[in-house]
């Protein structure tokens, strides 16, 4: 059962830590260095160890070197970047030398290892898995890999589908990676890892989307798995209470150097650098102080009253809809100016549905039911014309910045979209861009650069610009700092804060990060299975919450 899996806690109990020093060394990597054409070292010199049924834990600010060193063992990554160093692997007869460096016999020596002998787990499961297949179907292709008979792909799958606790597994085979839920198709992913029985496996930032209680239960999960199924791991994440929780020794990585590396408890407890002090102790501040203001109605910017959403899940023999899913039941909300809501709750609670019901971007086969006002106007009873004139009021930023704007076009190109739709003249359009880059504290030489040419903080704050020029009271952000490293999200939260004060945008905040709410939000509501179940402001939530399902959000975000 998942709660047992979830409620084991790593334990660095003495007995455990001289058994597993005497496992058997799986993988020895020594002075790997990665280069790129112009002679920048992406990664310099790392070296380390993994012995059987450990996990080692990679941490590090986004552009660290912390997922390339690992790709480098794969031979993924492009052929441009120089990889000199040793890489050795665990075989029958000893320890056997990998080829690393780029040419056409690594790609050849690389092939039984992949998969086979070192497999992995994708940062976004949503970009890694084939949006076409069905998950019987992606399944099956790592079991051809391995040699299983065909007849018996469906048990196998189902069985692996079972070791990840995804329940009823037989019917999740047939669905499309769009049709399950975050922490579902994270699942899918280790799975289709598992399938080929790994000596090793990496995790690549395996939590990055999912909400606290999910991460705890895949980590816990992937735990459980490396002991069942005798692997080592390596553990790459951003999140320092989840490694500490989840590993045994931790590497330290900045600008492609290892900063620290040693047994996580002597980490954690006694951090020898200054740059891992800041990682571990990160602040994001305090919400602004922010007076409710009941009395005047005329500083409400969003009013939700009995919004009802659901989805067709079996159609009839005719077309009709025989079934349907109720993925938001009864909401209420209120958002006065200047003013941020905190909208969190479990992978499928209805969070990123209600964000796209406000901003009318729902396919048309929802059911929507309710009333949603903005700026005392009810958007569900506007035209098309209309509602196209009124988005400017309503805007949104996404979760995936890099997924979310066109990487054919320049940062000009991308934030002067909407003035575009507008008919703004040209001069006026590339002024209000320049303003609008001000604003998010990007350099104005940034307009000409493309989104490769940027780190996740920066595509994050041309994505926050472009929603900014078009001047909203209702600004949406669905998770805007979950792919981001601890201390891009500091920056990007306090970014936020200022332009909330400045320019008095309402806020609907969508994370599953309490800390992060808590840092901007005013108030909070906690949906559960798409029903509100908690709210109020966030401090009495915070202080004193009342449901046991707060309860247990609050537990898991301070384990």
């Amino acid at each position: 059962m998942t709660k047992n899996i979830v409620a084991t806690k790593h334990s660095n109990a003495p007995n455990e830590s001289l058994h597993r020093a005497q496992d058997k060394l799986m993988l020895t990597v020594d002075r790997l260095t990665i280069t790129t054409t112009t002679g920048i070292q992406l990664v310099d010199a790392l070296s380390y160890e993994l012995r059987q049924g450990q996990t080692l834990a990679i941490v590090g600010e986004s552009g660290s070197g912390k997922s390339i060193a690992s790709l480098a063992l794969l031979g993924l990554l492009p052929d441009s970047l120089t990889v000199t160093g040793e890489v050795r692997l665990a075989s029958t007869t000893g320890m056997s030398t990998l080829s690393i460096a780029n040419d056409k016999a690594r790609n050849a020596a690389l092939r039984a290892i992949r998969g086979q002998r070192i497999g992995m787990v994708f940062q976004e499961p949503m970009t890694a898995l084939n949006p076409l297949h069905t998950v019987a179907k992606q399944i099956a292709e790592s079991l051809r890999l391995v040699g299983v008979p065909k007849k018996q792909w469906q048990e196998t799958s189902i069985a692996l589908l079972n070791d990840v606790n995804i329940t009823d597994p037989a019917d999740k085979l047939n669905r499309y990676p769009h049709e399950l839920s975050g922490g579902q198709r994270q699942r899918v992913m280790i799975a289709m890892a598992l399938a080929q029985q790994p000596d090793i496996l990496i995790a690549d930032e395996p939590t990055t989307a999912l909400d606290v209680t999910l991460q705890h239960e895949i980590l816990a999960l992937l735990d459980e798995l490396k002991r069942k199924h005798n692997m080592a791991m390596i553990l790459i994440s951003h999140d320092l209470n989840l490694v500490k929780r989840y590993s045994d020794e931790v590497i330290v990585m900045s600008q492609g150097q290892t900063i620290e590396q040693g047994k996580t408890s002597s980490i954690f407890d006694q951090p020898k650098a200054d740059y891992t002090r800041t990682l571990i102790k990160q602040d994001f501040g305090q919400a602004l102080t922010i007076k409710d203001d009941n009395a005047d109605k005329q500083s409400s910017v969003l009013e939700v009253k009995r919004l009802n959403i659901k989805f067709p899940i079996e159609k009839g023999l005719f077309g009709g809809t025989k079934r349907w899913f109720d993925a938001v039941k009864g909401v209420d909300m209120t958002l006065q100016k200047g003013q941020a809501l905190g909208i969190v709750g479990e992978s499928g609670s209805g969070k990123t549905t209600i964000a796209l019901a406000l901003s009318q971007l729902l396919s048309n086969q929802a059911g929507v039911n309710g009333q949603i006002v903005v700026n005392d106007q009810d958007i569900s009873a506007l035209s098309k014309k209309a509602l196209r004139n009124f988005r400017s009021q309503i805007q949104m930023v996404f979760q995936d910045p890099f997924a979310s704007i066109n990487p054919r076009m320049t940062v000009m190109q991308i934030v002067e979209e909407g003035l575009l739709v507008q008919d703004v003249e040209k001069v006026a359009r590339q002024q209000a861009v320049l303003d609008s880059l001000a604003t998010v504290h990007l350099p104005l030489a940034f307009a000409q650069r493309y989104p490769h040419e940027l780190s996740g903080g920066q595509r994050q704050r041309v994505a926050l610009a472009r929603a900014l020029i078009m001047k909203p009271s209702l600004l949406i952000l669905d998770e805007p700092t979950s792919a981001l490293d601890s201390t891009t999200q500091v920056t990007v939260v306090s970014l936020l804060r200022e332009i909330q004060e400045r320019l008095q945008v309402s806020y609907v905040f969508i994370s599953h990060d309490l800390k992060v709410v808590r840092a901007l939000c005013q108030h909070i509501m906690v949906l559960k299975q798409g029903t509100c179940v908690e709210s109020g402001r966030t401090e009495d939530l915070f202080n004193h919450p009342q449901h046991i399902y707060t309860q247990q959000l609050l537990k898991a975000s301070t384990d």
